[in-house]
């Protein structure tokens, strides 16, 4: 049993960044691979980002490509979700979720509760 808890959402303008983080319990972390996915208003649950469980591999949507850069650190048990130039586009709640890694839920076993990102024009 893995549990997430997502934080640094927020409120941001157009252009700038912020940080998600994504802090995993349990000690078996480091086998998963982590995805971010985000929703938002009326549209369906998107993949935005994943990387293995190790961390030599990282996969991106077309829409977040050169802009986010996932990460993760094993002995803290977090993952990170840096974003940059951000768009009105990029509202959503962004969710973390652990499980064999893919682009779509599917490949998820865990979720956490998710954390708003709002992009001001």
């Amino acid at each position: 049993q893995v549990q997430l808890v997502e934080s640094g959402g927020g409120l941001v303008q157009a252009g700038g960044s912020l940080r998600l983080s994504c802090a995993a319990s349990g000690r078996t972390f480091s086998s998963y691979a982590m995805g971010w996915f985000r929703q938002a208003p009326g549209k369906e649950r998107e993949f935005v980002a994943a990387i293995s469980a190790i961390g030599t591999r990282r996969y991106y949507a077309e829409s977040t490509k050169g802009r986010f850069t996932i990460s993760r650190d094993n002995a803290k048990n977090t993952v990170f979700l840096q974003m940059n130039s951000l768009e009105p586009e990029d509202t959503a709640v962004y969710y973390c979720a652990a499980g064999q890694a893919g682009t779509t839920t599917t490949g998820y076993d865990y979720w956490g509760r998710g954390t708003q990102v709002t992009v001001s024009s």
